[in-house]
C-alpha cells in the first residue's frame, strides 16, 4: 500500500511531483502529435482535391481556347476567308492573345516576389535599434 501523503517526506513528495509533471508533459506531447497527424492527413485530403481540380480547371481552359479558335474560324470563314487560313489566322490570333496575357501575369509576379519587396524593413531596423541599445549599455 501506498504512503499517504502526511507520512511521506518533502524530497519524496517532490520527486513524486516531478513524476507527475513529466508523465503530463508527454501525454501532452504525445497527444498534440496524434493532433498534428490527423490535421495533416486533412490537409492532404484538401490539397489532393485542389490539385485535381487546377488540373480540371486547366484542362477546361485548355476546351475553351479550342473552341474559341473554332468560333474565330467560323467567323472569318462567314466572312469569305478560307477555310485553311481562317484556321490558321484564328490559331495564331487566340495564341498571341493568350502568350500576352500569360506573359503580364507572369511579369506581374515576379515582380511582386523581387527581394526588395520581400525585406523585412519594420523588423530589421527594430533589431537594428535594439542592438544599438544593448551596445550603449554595455
Amino acid at each position: 500500500m501506498a504512503k499517504s501523503s502526511d507520512e511521506r517526506s518533502l524530497p519524496e513528495l517532490v520527486t513524486g511531483l516531478v513524476g507527475d509533471i513529466s508523465g503530463l508533459f508527454r501525454k501532452e506531447i504525445n497527444l498534440a502529435k496524434t493532433e498534428a497527424s490527423e490535421k495533416m492527413t486533412l490537409a492532404m485530403v484538401g490539397v489532393e482535391a485542389f490539385a485535381a481540380g487546377l488540373v480540371l480547371a486547366i484542362c477546361a481552359v485548355g476546351v475553351l481556347l479550342a473552341a474559341l479558335v473554332n468560333g474565330l474560324a467560323a467567323f472569318l470563314v462567314a466572312r469569305g476567308m478560307a477555310e485553311r487560313n481562317a484556321d490558321a489566322l484564328s490559331s495564331v490570333v487566340v495564341g498571341v492573345v493568350v502568350a500576352l496575357v500569360a506573359w503580364g501575369l507572369i511579369s506581374r509576379g515576379l515582380n511582386a516576389i523581387k527581394g526588395e519587396k520581400l525585406k523585412l524593413e519594420r523588423t530589421s531596423a527594430s533589431l537594428q535599434q535594439d542592438a544599438k541599445i544593448v551596445k550603449d549599455r554595455t
